[in-house]
C-alpha cells in the first residue's frame, strides 16, 4: 500500500484530524471523530468502526486494515501536534460517527448533565460489559465522540449502542413502554435492592447537581443506592456501574 508522507502542520489532512479532535461542531459537521492508539484501531477494525483514515509514525500500514482506507505517514512531532491527548500517540485515525440503531430497548442508562468525558466513557464501557441495551445522553452531557470520552470507553464506543436524545425523546421512549426510574437521594427513594430494575431505564445525574427537575418529573419512580452515612454521594460512573449490575449484571453469572 502506497503511503503519503505528511511533513507540514499546514497539510490539510493533518489539519482535518487536528480539528476533529479539537471541535465538537466540526466533528458533527463532518460526521467523523478522532481516535488514538493501536488498541482502539484494532477494536474499530474488529467491530466495524468505519475507519476513514490512519496517520502513523511507524512508516507502515497496520496489518489487516482495509486497503481502501488511506494511510498517511508523519513524524512523531506532527502526531503530537494533531493529537488532543497529553501522551503522544503511536497513531491517530478517524472514524465515521454511528447512526442510531433500530430495535427495542429493554434496558438503558440515561445520563443527565454528566459533563466529564471520563465518566461518560466509563459508563459506555461498563454498559457494554453488563449487556445494557443502550446508553442515552441528554443535553449537557460530554460529547461521546470527544477523544477523551472515546479513550475512556476502551473500545466500547464501537460495541455499545448509544445515542443522544432530549426530553421529547425520553417521552417517546416512555410512550413505547419503557419504564423510567431516577437515581436520587433522600426520602421517597426506594433502595435499588428492593426495586425490580429489569426492563427499565435508569436516569443518573451529575455528582454535583443530580437529576434535573425536568427529568425527575418524567420518572415513574425514584431509587437510591444504599451507602454509609459517612458518604455523601458517588460519582456518576460509579453509581451507574452499581445500578447496571443490579439491572443486568446479575444475569451474567
Amino acid at each position: 500500500m502506497d503511503m503519503e508522507r505528511i511533513t507540514s502542520r499546514k497539510n490539510p489532512k493533518l489539519a482535518h484530524l487536528k480539528k476533529l479532535g479539537a471541535s465538537r461542531e466540526y466533528r458533527y459537521a463532518c460526521g467523523e471523530f478522532l481516535c488514538a492508539g493501536e488498541k482502539l484501531l484494532r477494536e474499530a477494525m474488529q467491530f466495524g468502526g468505519g475507519i476513514t483514515a490512519v496517520l502513523t509514525a511507524s512508516g507502515y500500514a497496520p496489518e489487516g486494515l482495509d486497503p481502501s482506507v488511506p494511510v498517511y505517514g508523519a513524524g512523531e512531532e506532527l502526531l503530537d501536534y494533531a493529537s488532543p491527548l497529553k501522551s503522544p500517540p503511536e497513531l491517530l485515525f478517524s472514524c465515521r460517527m454511528r447512526g442510531q440503531t433500530e430495535g427495542a430497548i429493554g434496558s438503558a442508562v440515561v445520563l443527565d448533565g454528566v459533563q466529564d468525558p471520563g465518566n461518560v466513557g466509563t459508563v459506555l464501557r461498563t454498559a457494554n460489559a453488563m449487556d445494557v441495551d443502550a446508553v442515552l445522553l441528554l443535553p449537557g452531557c460530554a460529547d461521546p465522540y470527544n477523544p477523551k470520552t472515546v479513550r475512556a470507553t476502551m473500545g466500547a464506543v464501537f460495541r455499545q449502542r448509544f445515542f443522544e436524545t432530549d426530553l421529547d425523546g425520553l417521552r417517546a421512549l416512555k410512550a413505547g413502554g419503557l419504564r423510567l426510574l431516577g437515581a436520587a437521594l433522600g426520602e421517597g427513594c426506594r433502595p435499588i435492592g428492593e426495586t425490580d430494575l429489569r426492563g427499565a431505564a435508569v436516569a443518573i445525574g451529575s455528582e454535583g447537581r443530580g437529576l434535573s427537575k425536568e427529568v425527575i418529573s418524567l420518572c415513574d419512580g425514584l431509587v437510591r443506592i444504599p451507602m454509609s452515612p459517612r458518604c455523601e454521594s458517588l460519582n456518576a460512573a460509579a453509581a451507574a456501574a452499581i445500578i447496571m449490575w443490579e439491572m443486568c449484571g446479575k444475569c451474567l453469572r
